[in-house]
């Protein structure tokens, strides 16, 4: 089974391109996209069968090898959905290079799965790359100016990020002659954490902080956000900076790194900082997407501030937050491309009343926002909650009152944001405005759908979560 989430979406390119433009722009997305629904009915299949024992590991050449668990399963489901709904909302856009955008989205859940199945630190590093290649395309597919800019930028950024990362492999491989999970791990445990060692943890930590957008390696996220065309700012946001950073760093800490108390200082300052300066900087944004952007930076702050714990509720409280953020930011950002579509313009303060007009697109930004700030009983309140508790226990006091405040800064400006966008008086010049299409409609219900059913079934999902000793 394993295997499978590699070769499916490799098998969908070549069907794709075999034929070359015969098949066709809006078959090449329907293609891709029954790719991405397939892997999450594989997902939810892999889970249950780790849920009943079964192993889901499969060998692969020059000692590399995949594996599937819960953390896993949980990540290439998530992955599925969001991939899935960035594939709806591309026809939108009516995009004319639509056959290269659903190869590069095959390309780029291939990449993804690759990074989260593989149990060896140099495999990790290929799929990290076939990732951000194929992102760096998926940027700049328009051709236009600020989308080149941003794919630069995020082009830099990440080659800084891959000199970093391969010389710590480099020095890890040259201190303990493996770079598989378990050698490494097992090596460590044995003889104990060399300063060579820690330089290579603190390189793949800033260079996957770089991926992952967390602050002060950031500078590349907010402008190849809000530049990338709408189903890529999804994309984007949703997953793909979310697996090469975030999962990244929870995987390596968990299954290669024993986590010191320097290394837990660290991780919740990072965490915390991302936070509170992302909630900030979105504040200050008259830009729609940009301050989703710095929002996406904030909410991963939490991610990592909870997975740096290193406690078992700290955890599982990161993975929630982590498919509850996938979930509400893509919800967000597909609402983002509606209003785009509709009204010509991101820049909020020349919109207002749009909710007369768009009512669909304005009651699921609501629940979009909420979920985000943690109101209750949204999917976000949980994970928020679950996070707060994981740091009371664990007896970062100041960490959990950061966590609260910082909730209350995410509800303001989103309060912001939802007023000056959806609230009030119509403002003159959007009179002809109507609703998005079903292209943005379904994946913005469906979204908000999946917000309000975990949010409400909640207490199930925590049953199941004890079950497994998750928490």
């Amino acid at each position: 089974m394993p295997a499978l989430f590699l070769l499916i979406p490799l098998l969908g390119v070549i069907i794709i391109n075999l034929p070359g433009r015969k098949i066709g722009n809006r078959m090449a997305v329907w293609a891709a996209l029954a790719v991405a629904i397939i892997q999450i009915g594989m997902a939810v299949t892999s889970g249950s069968m780790v849920w009943q024992g079964l192993a889901q590991v499969v060998s692969l050449p020059f000692g590399a090898s995949l594996q599937i668990d819960l953390f896993t399963a949980v990540v290439l489901a998530t992955t599925g959905l969001i991939a899935a709904m960035s594939l709806i909302l591309d026809k939108n856009a009516e995009n004319p290079r639509s056959l290269y955008f659903g190869s590069l989205v095959l390309v780029t859940m291939m990449g993804m799965n690759g990074v989260v199945m593989v149990r060896d630190i140099f495999s990790l590093y290929v799929f990290l790359e076939i990732t951000a290649v194929a992102s760096f395309v998926l940027i700049s597919i328009n051709k236009e100016r600020d989308p080149l800019e941003g794919a630069f930028k995020y082009f830099v950024m990440s080659a800084v990020a891959t000199v970093l990362i391969l010389a710590a492999i480099a020095i890890l491989l040259l201190t303990v002659g493996s770079v598989g999970f378990k050698a490494v791990a097992d090596n460590l445990s044995a003889g104990g954490v060399s300063p060579q060692v820690i330089v290579a943890l603190i390189l793949f930590i800033a260079g996957l902080s770089i991926k992952a957008g967390l602050i002060p390696f950031h500078a590349w996220l907010p402008d190849a956000y809000s530049s990338a065309p709408p189903a890529v700012s999804m994309l984007l946001a949703g997953i793909i900076t979310k697996v090469t950073g975030v999962y990244t760093i929870m995987r390596l800490i968990t299954d290669v790194f024993s986590i010191s108390s320097i290394m837990k200082t660290a991780f919740m300052v990072l965490g915390a900082v991302s936070i509170v300066i992302g909630a900030l900087a979105a504040m200050r944004q008259d830009d729609f997407k940009r301050m989703l952007a710095y929002s996406s930076i904030s909410q991963v702050g939490y991610i990592i501030l909870s997975a740096g714990l290193g406690t078992p509720l700290g955890f599982a409280a990161a993975l929630l937050h982590f498919f509850n953020h996938a979930t509400f930011k893509s919800l967000l950002f597909v609402n983002a491309a509606a209003v785009e579509s509709r009204s010509g313009t991101r820049q909020m303060s020349r919109l207002g009343g749009l909710a007369s007009k768009m009512p669909i697109t304005g009651g699921t930004s609501v629940v979009g926002f909420l979920s985000t700030a943690g109101v209750p009983p949204l999917s976000g309140f949980w994970s928020k909650l679950l996070i707060v508790i994981a740091l009371w226990q664990a007896g970062a006091y100041f960490y959990a009152v950061v966590a609260v405040l910082a909730s209350i800064l995410t509800l303001a400006y989103f309060l912001i944001m939802q007023r000056r966008v959806f609230f009030g008086k119509l403002r003159e010049g959007l009179e002809s405005i109507r609703e998005a299409g079903a292209a943005a409609v379904v994946p913005s219900l469906i979204l908000a759908g999946i917000t309000v059913l975990v949010g409400l079934l909640f207490p199930l999902v925590l049953l199941l979560m004890q079950s497994q000793g998750l928490i």
